[in-house]
């Protein structure tokens, strides 16, 4: 029997895992620097052009798809865009495209690339891993969904979505391609831990959306083999947005923004378009438009804070925006146990330094958080249910981690009923043990 396979291909990182008969799910790992990983980031980095460059082997073994210039991804990408003196391309964040129907193609290093093509490198990175490691085919598959995916208006963009990461996932190698709900699958790890029923709550934190499922679970429902949705929602509010939240309230300001400069003879805002591009990781690339760039030289020549247009001008030409992500990551990771982090930017000829409160953080968020509370709230309305007859919650996904977001779990369903755990690898674990019931 091949062994079943679940791949979680997230905004921020990626997981794969093969289940076998007797219902044990195993994630593959991937090497980072000294150590392994079982997550693997969903990044990819195009090294500076170079003609004499051979291939993508990971592509070229695989029967009908495309030749590829040679990339990195995941961890390899990172490592070889920190190292690399003359900066390539580094691709973030490319999730938050599938809805998209203005991306069709992007030209790096003078080749035409769909968005197929480079998701289809990332998971064909995480296919090999479960080749070489578990020794199995892997030409099934089921892939993990958002209940809404990022940027998606209606039905028509989600069906765009979908068949986007199919075609990517056909293009890896894979040939039998179904997809699940990633809190769905989520809910069939969680209840690997259940020797009695429950009523739960799964709330997926990725970085381009948070999703919720109502499900029952526990022996009876394994033993029935049933459907234990009750109920989905979701909502395009996540990780990247909480990200974007510190980089325009606390980095952008050090940038510019804010600030004015004169163009015919006229006092003007620095254009705020500028910054929120700047904001979103998979938008940042393209301030490096050469038309962009005339802009920025210009608000620079005849800027009141001219430093500051400098400093913002230096980390998009010299592609330091990676570096600058990080640096935001980082500081929101800190809030999580500390009421004070710092934020530290050190690439920069003019160093970026501040200190920021938790209290300030989850004001800026505040926002966000009504709407992912409403989320909840709608599904629970959707089902019928009220917060008491939750028996769990149980949380996944990186910011679950964070402080006001716990908070509102544990303040309309109580401390007590507050589940986690393997954050990360959860759904990738989920998806392979649901491929075991289809």
């Amino acid at each position: 029997m091949e062994r079943v396979i679940g791949l979680d291909f997230g905004t921020t990182n990626s997981a794969i895992a093969v289940a076998d008969a007797q219902r044990q799910a195993t994630l593959a790992s991937f090497k980072a620097g000294n150590s392994s990983t079982t997550s693997f980031r969903s990044i990819l980095y195009f090294p500076p052009k170079d003609r004499t460059a051979g291939r993508d082997s990971s592509s070229a073994t695989q029967p009908g798809t495309k030749p590829k210039i040679e990339t990195k991804a995941g961890p390899d990408a990172i490592a070889s865009y920190l190292e690399s003196d003359t900066k390539g391309r580094l691709v973030v964040s490319i999730k938050s495209y599938l809805a998209s129907r203005l991306f069709t193609t992007t030209s790096i290093n003078g080749r035409n690339y769909t968005l197929e093509d480079l998701i289809s490198v990332i998971l064909s990175r995480l296919r090999a891993a479960a080749i070489d490691q578990f020794e199995t085919p892997a030409t099934r598959v089921v892939m993990g969904r958002p209940v809404r995916f990022s940027g998606a208006e209606n039905e028509a963009d989600e069906a765009l979505a979908l068949r986007r990461l199919k075609t990517a996932a056909e293009l890896a190698g894979f040939t039998e391609v179904s997809f699940e709900f990633e809190p769905v699958a989520a809910a069939y790890q969680y209840e690997t831990q259940l020797d009695h029923d429950e009523v739960v709550l799964i709330g997926d934190f990725g970085g381009g959306t948070s999703d919720f499922t109502l499900a029952r679970l526990g022996p009876t429902r394994k033993s029935s083999g049933d459907n234990p949705v009750i109920g989905t929602s979701g909502v395009a509010i996540a990780g990247d947005t909480f990200d974007s939240r510190i980089m325009m309230q606390l980095v952008a300001p050090k940038l510019g923004l804010g600030s004015s400069y004169v163009s015919l003879g006229k006092q003007l805002p620095v254009p705020v378009w500028i910054y929120s591009q700047l904001s979103s990781w998979h938008h940042m690339f393209l301030l490096k438009d050469p038309k962009t760039m005339a802009v920025l030289r210009e608000v620079k020549s005849q800027a009141s804070e001219p430093a500051k247009v400098a400093t913002l001008i230096q980390i998009i030409s010299e592609n330091l925006g990676y570096a600058l992500y990080r640096a935001v990551e980082e500081t929101k990771l800190g809030l999580t146990d500390e009421e004070i982090a710092t934020f530290k930017f050190l690439y920069a000829i003019d160093h970026l330094e501040d200190q920021l409160d938790r209290w300030r953080f989850e004001s800026w968020i505040q926002e966000d958080m009504q709407k992912i509370a409403a989320s909840v709230q709608s599904l629970l309305t959707q089902c019928g249910l009220k917060p008491s007859e939750i028996d769990s919650v149980f949380l996944t996904g990186g910011s679950s981690f964070v402080p006001v977001v716990r908070r509102y779990f544990s303040k309309t369903f109580g401390l007590a009923k507050l589940r986690s755990g393997e954050e990360l690898t959860t759904v990738a674990k989920g998806l392979a043990l649901r491929a075991l019931e289809r």
